[in-house]
């Protein structure tokens, strides 16, 4: 295992599968295929933090990357589980029997020490290379600081977090469990270490792992697929020709038509949660089965939702909170145990299960900035998570929502 690990491609291409996504980019890739066939986007990538050397070395590697992962299309057996989610639509499927990436697509180069890159044209095409193109600057980065002891170290960590959780669930709740789930796909140390991460804790904790976002990973050992939606889902109302106030009811509505009670998890913080709020309505918290926290203080967060599920006379505990935003497994710990009772709750944790090593975790993301021409935006509970290009229309959208900075 260890040598697999230590070895496994190193020189071969990054992206094998297509399916090797996450299961959000399916449902919302699907959903605006359906509602908004012909809307155009750009996206930008953006490393949050310092890098131990200039990610602008690695464009020609990057290059080589894009162009490999524009050769690859869905193979039959991929279509085959895909069609087997309840959620996916069959046409659909057809769309991507046929469907190959095109790199005119994207742009790629540097800016003195930073990298470079853009992929803008149909929402219906660009949309899907974000998580790929951050697994692969990720894992690219990883590739030249590789090293004796790095993998050991991570190896030692994985099987403390185990046994630390095996300790602090053995007098758990079994009413309300805890449930953990795999993020970490987009800011992996490798596929070879997240998918030993992966397959140790199904393994060892089969009554609270319960699946991955990353689908292939979950096709091929077998545990549960999870995900439901982004900002750049319901940011790309922003710019579809409705009163911007309204976009995030009209998103809501949306996904409750294309997906009829299945992926009932919305994302509440395009906009902050208290704006969230103040539009999911009786009606939205009735058919939604619960509520993603993405930024902001967590306790905060969701005593104002199950004051408002109160409010409306719905009883939380029917109800999910899915925490998401920078966890280790202490403090989901901490939050399960403050909410356990009052409502179910489940646990996201991305970097900390899937590049917890010595060497620093690259902080990058790739956003949607514009749609159909326009800007588009995130306002964040968190503020060092807002994202938008335009002063012009953040200052709209602040005034819009009674947002001030």
């Amino acid at each position: 295992m260890q040598n697999s690990v230590n070895d496994a491609g190193r020189n071969g291409p990054i992206v094998k599968s297509l399916l090797e996504n996450d299961l959000y980019k399916f449902s919302m890739w699907q959903a605006l295929m359906h509602s908004h066939p012909g809307a155009r986007a750009e996206y930008s990538f953006v490393c949050r933090n310092e890098p131990e050397y200039p990610l602008s070395e690695l464009v020609d590697d990057v290059d080589r990357e894009l162009n490999h992962l524009c050769t690859l299309f869905f193979k039959q057996d991929e279509l085959d589980y895909l069609a087997k989610l309840s959620y996916i639509k069959f046409d659909f499927i057809d769309y991507l029997t046929v469907f190959r990436f095109q790199r005119r697509f994207v742009e790629l180069g540097t800016d003195g020490s930073n990298l470079v890159i853009k992929a803008s044209g149909p929402v219906a095409h660009v949309m899907g290379f974000e998580i790929y193109i951050l697994y692969i600057v990720s894992e690219l980065y990883y590739r030249r600081m590789r090293g004796e002891g790095i993998i050991e170290e991570a190896r030692r960590r994985l099987v403390e977090k185990v046994q630390y959780l095996r300790g602090e669930l053995k007098d758990s709740d079994q009413g309300t469990p805890f449930i953990l789930f795999d993020f970490g796909l987009r800011r992996r140390y490798s596929g070879a270490w997240q998918r030993e991460v992966v397959g140790a804790f199904a393994r060892a904790l089969p009554d609270h792992f319960k699946g991955t976002s990353n689908v292939l990973l979950a096709k091929e050992l077998d545990i549960t697929p999870v995900g439901t939606m982004a900002h750049e889902y319901m940011q790309a109302f922003q710019a579809f020709g409705i009163r911007l106030r309204d976009f995030q009811k009209a998103s809501l509505e949306a996904w409750v038509q294309e997906f009829r009670g299945d992926l009932g998890t919305a994302l509440t913080d395009v906009i902050g949660i208290d704006a969230f709020l103040a539009d999911f309505d009786l009606y939205f918290a009735k058919l939604f089965d619960g509520l993603r926290h993405d930024s902001g203080d967590p306790y905060e967060w969701g005593e104002k939702v199950i004051a408002h599920y109160q409010k409306l006379r719905i009883d939380s505990r029917a109800k999910r909170l899915v925490f998401s935003d920078s966890l280790d497994l202490p403090r989901a710990l901490a939050i399960y145990r403050h909410f356990r009772g009052r409502i179910q709750t489940s646990f996201g944790i991305g970097t900390n299960l899937t590049n917890d090593t010595p060497i620093g975790a690259l902080n990058i993301v790739m956003k949607m900035t514009s749609c159909n021409g326009q800007p588009v935006a995130k306002i964040s509970d968190t503020p060092g998570k807002t994202t938008g290009v335009d002063p012009t229309f953040m200052a709209y959208l602040r005034q819009v929502f009674d947002k001030p900075e």
